[in-house]
């Protein structure tokens, strides 16, 4: 405690060379303490314990320093108070790397800045003046030397400006910052120095924009937390008033160097100006319900006045300026982004060259994209390679950008993906580890409209998998917790009409039985395949059961392989795209909109929002919309985003969003007071669900101890307005679309927030980690986990089973993407599971001393993340257990997506705070 006070500057004495000796400061009480210089020492007041920290920053005090004969010589005339100075430490972050323009207007600015054109700071107190009820504020001044340290090339350069303020000042809550420079800056932070509570810290992280494009001051408040009803006097009008400003008026075009939140309907995915077949239909709505994205006032497009006119890369897609990636985020994004531009164009000169060429002919193709490189593996004629731009040729020749990195499921057996043992291990511990539920009934059943969708009976008997079960009847497995089901069947069947009436798609929607094996592991033992139910009742339903004979193992690939790409399916579309990006965003923006930065609860959320919108703005432009990768790429094809909607609609809930709820609600997990975290796993061995488990677990108890910290009671939550708006906003206009549903959580009481803040960091955090970064390790070897498949399971009445009896490889390698598609999704997967150099990982965060200005909450952030640190050795140690069949053994890859820490790169680990990816 004593370090994290003596770090956020809560020592009651600070020396300042500003302040001549002997001295006398104003106290935090009010009153007048005297220090005598002795022998180049002083005697130091008493400090003010721990417990009174909180009730010391909130108090309206006096505390800047006079001299001990100015109060002498005035003892009875306070309308003239005494005038001092103080200084304060500004850190500004360098880009490091400036365009010839960025270059030409630094420059300017520094020679500018000496005739007045420069950065003006004012402080602001927490005291209103009592003649004027305004705040008190400090003199204007500048940043010093910003001409002489132009030219400097470190990544932070720092800079001073002094201060006159009145003896009566008091505590500075916020600063003034005014940019008359042509160009923007990045604030990274200010500590102020010379007030008798020491130093004064405001963690900044914004672009200051210049007044040519934003008139007006920019407000930064300092660390200290308030909750909205204990906001100083001084700072409540500037609280008000830059909430205003963030929330905007909902009208113009939204620039990129605008702060702006607001909410909108997802109504830029389609193309309608291009094409017909581009078009798409608005997302959120009572048709089509969707959580709310952010607004950016595009114009409508020229075809359909409904639809958002939109904009293509590289031209950037609006967030708020703070909201978009640094520099090193940035580059690390791009430098994917062109390897994957680079890695689309070569197949497609190839299937130019020839269409036959677009099929992978051999799982030696596939091996080739790791071993040679793209160029060789298409075979180009050397004259073909030649009309190559010379950067793309010396890119393959020195560097191998066109390359893959082998993907980790086949780097230590490459054969692993085709055993049954590694295709349940996948359902527990692989990329997509939370679709897999205990079955409590046999056969399974549909929910969907049997007079729309035909019969809701399965064509699964007793005999398609008793012979499975170790002895067992299929009614003591159900008894005994033994059978599992992984269940794409409703998601999938409304929209197979459509799909497999596009070209190159074909999709069944499945179900597969796994059995609990004595050994902990899950063995399939039978996938049930099903079309609309107009078609020959023939092929409308199908059990396919493990092999017996070659034919028949041919057979049982293909089944799961159409299996994998439902898995693919719903994890990008549903588990991942929608409940980690899409339904955080309103959550994020109504959190800017409704919580001053001084809210503790914002402080709390601010790093596991950093990035988000971003990166989801990244995805309409990029990866869902018309024509996008996801739509190329993935079976469903044009109806990708109808798919998501309908799991927003039919399956989403935001109280089953933790990991506790949702493992009870599937069926994998009973409350078990007795168990560490009060649940009883009934798959012990469920990689994913126990390492979750640990991080839910410290996660929610430091959720609580902030909470309770500054909600001791439930009357704090009911009348704290602006939390109460936060939560309200979120659902009722974020959310409108669902708002209505009797799940919501209420807000009235400490343990309903600690459940919606957990249920939040959860999602942003872990979840969206174990779903995000093995889509390349897992789904980097295309057979292993197949995004789109392009033909049917044969059978005897199929014109083309005798082709597939003839070279059943080869209809398989058929049945799955071209090389074009097999490349994209690659790449693809290969940027979104890199995590870049400024990544922040559970447990971490920026200015870790200094993000609040409450010391038991900054000691108790420290615990936090060293449990977070013992977690990570515990998941070492579970990975080195070979009891653990799922996570360790021959080939068997190590479950290290819930490890908490991670380098950059594509590494199959890490939790960051935030989906920035």
């Amino acid at each position: 405690m004593a370090l994290a006070k003596e770090m956020m500057g809560c020592s009651l004495i600070e020396r300042s060379s500003f302040v001549s000796s002997p001295r006398v400061f104003l106290n935090c009480s009010g009153n007048v303490t005297c220090f005598r210089q002795r022998q180049n020492r002083f005697l130091l007041a008493k400090p003010v314990p721990s417990m009174h920290l909180r009730k010391v920053f909130k108090a309206p005090v006096v505390v800047a320093a006079i001299s001990e004969d100015l109060i002498k010589a005035l003892p009875n005339q306070k309308e003239k108070a005494a005038e001092l100075k103080v200084r304060a430490s500004v850190t500004i972050r360098n880009k490091n790397k400036e365009d010839f323009k960025e270059t030409l207007v630094k420059h300017f600015d520094a020679f500018t800045d000496m005739f007045g054109r420069n950065v003006g700071l004012e402080l602001i107190s927490n005291e209103q003046d009592p003649k004027t009820n305004d705040p008190k504020k400090s003199s204007a001044a500048v940043l010093k030397d910003w001409s002489k340290k132009a030219s400097v090339k470190a990544e932070r350069v720092y800079y001073t400006a002094e201060f006159t303020v009145e003896s009566d000042f008091g505590i500075p809550g916020a600063i003034t910052v005014t940019n008359k420079h042509q160009q923007e800056f990045f604030l990274e932070s200010i500590t102020l120095e010379g007030f008798a509570c020491g130093p004064v810290h405001f963690p900044c992280n914004s672009w200051v924009q210049s007044c040519k494009n934003h008139s007006g001051k920019r407000i930064f408040f300092s660390n200290q937390p308030y909750l909205p009803n204990e906001t100083p006097r001084g700072l409540r009008a500037l609280r008000e008033n830059e909430l205003r400003e963030l929330r905007g008026n909902d009208r113009g075009v939204r620039k990129l160097s605008d702060r702006v939140y607001d909410f909108d309907v997802y109504n830029d995915l389609g193309k309608p100006d291009v094409s017909i077949d581009l078009a798409r239909p608005t997302l959120g709505g009572d048709k089509i319900p969707y959580p709310r994205r952010c607004r950016t006032g595009r114009l409508p497009s020229e075809t359909d006045m409904q639809a958002e006119s939109r904009i293509e890369k590289p031209v950037q897609m609006y967030v708020p300026r703070d909201e978009q990636f640094e520099e090193s985020k940035r580059n690390t994004f791009s430098a994917g982004r062109f390897r994957a531009v680079l890695h689309n164009l070569l197949p497609q000169l190839k299937a130019s060259i020839s269409a036959n060429n677009r099929d992978i002919k051999s799982f030696d193709d596939i091996d080739d994209l790791y071993k040679e490189g793209l160029l060789l593996k298409l075979g180009l004629q050397q004259e073909t390679v030649e009309k190559l731009p010379k950067m793309v040729t010396k890119l393959q020749e020195s560097s191998g950008i066109l390359k893959y990195e082998t993907p980790k499921v086949v780097s230590k057996d490459k054969f692993a993906w085709l055993r049954d043992d590694e295709f349940g291990r996948q359902a527990l511990a692989g990329v997509n580890p939370v679709n897999i539920k205990r079955l409590t009934s046999f056969p399974p059943v549909s929910k969907l409209d049997p007079e729309i969708y035909g019969s809701q009976e399965s064509a699964l008997k007793e005999e398609h998998i008793v012979g499975q079960l170790n002895g067992m009847t299929v009614q003591q497995a159900l008894d005994e917790n033994k059978l599992f089901i992984v269940d794409f069947h409703d998601i999938y069947l409304p929209f197979l009409d459509r799909i497999n009436s596009l070209d190159g798609r074909k999709s069944y929607a499945t179900r597969t039985i796994f059995f609990l094996t004595p050994t902990g592991t899950l063995k399939p033992v039978a996938i049930e395949l099903s079309l609309p139910h107009n078609t020959p009742q023939s092929r409308a339903k199908r059990v396919v059961t493990p092999p017996v004979d070659a034919t028949t193992n041919w057979i049982w690939q293909l089944a799961k392989a159409h299996v994998c790409s439902n898995d693919a399916g719903v994890h990008q579309l549903v588990n991942h795209w929608l409940c980690t990006h899409a339904c955080m965003e309103p959550f994020i923006l109504a959190a800017h909109r409704q919580m001053s930065a001084m809210h503790p609860i914002f402080k709390l959320l601010d790093p596991h929002m950093r990035y988000t919108l971003e990166i989801n703005a990244l995805a309409r432009q990029n990866l869902i919309n018309a024509d996008g990768v996801i739509e190329d790429c993935f079976t469903p094809g044009r109806y990708c985003m109808e798919i998501s909607a309908a799991a927003y609609r039919n399956i989403w809930r935001f109280d089953q969003q933790n990991l506790p709820a949702d493992l009870i609600r599937r069926g994998i997990a009973v409350p078990d007071p007795t168990q560490p975290h009060g649940l009883k796993l009934l798959i012990e061995d469920y990689p994913y669900a126990a390492d979750g488990l640990l991080i839910w677990n410290t996660l929610e108890n430091w959720v609580r101890t902030y909470v309770n910290h500054y909600y001791p009671d439930s009357s704090l939550i009911c009348g704290d307005r602006e939390l109460q708006n936060w939560y309200h906003e979120s659902v009722y206009v974020g959310h409108a679309d669902l708002s209505n549903e009797s799940w919501w959580p209420s807000l009235k009481t400490p343990e309903d927030l600690i459940f919606i803040l957990s249920t939040l960091i959860w999602l942003a955090s872990a979840q969206h980690a174990a779903l995000n970064f093995g889509q390349y390790p897992y789904g980097g070897y295309v057979p292993n986990r197949p995004t789109l498949m392009r033909r049917l399971v044969p059978d005897d009445n199929d014109p083309e089973y005798v082709n597939f009896l003839a070279d059943p490889q080869k209809y398989f390698l058929l049945a799955l993407p071209s090389l074009l598609q097999a490349t994209k999704i690659m790449a693809v997967v290969d940027n979104l599971s890199t995590h870049s150099p400024d990544e922040e990982y559970l447990g971490e965060r920026q200015h870790p001393s200094i993000w609040s200005g409450d010391a038991e909450m900054i000691e108790a952030f420290y615990g936090f993340s060293a449990e977070i640190r013992q977690i990570e050795k515990e998941i070492e140690r579970r990975n080195a257990d070979p009891s653990l069949k799922n996570r360790c053994g021959a080939g068997v890859l190590p479950y290290e997506l819930l490890a908490p820490s991670s380098g950059p790169g594509v590494t199959c680990r890490g939790v960051p705070n935030s989906v920035s990816i």
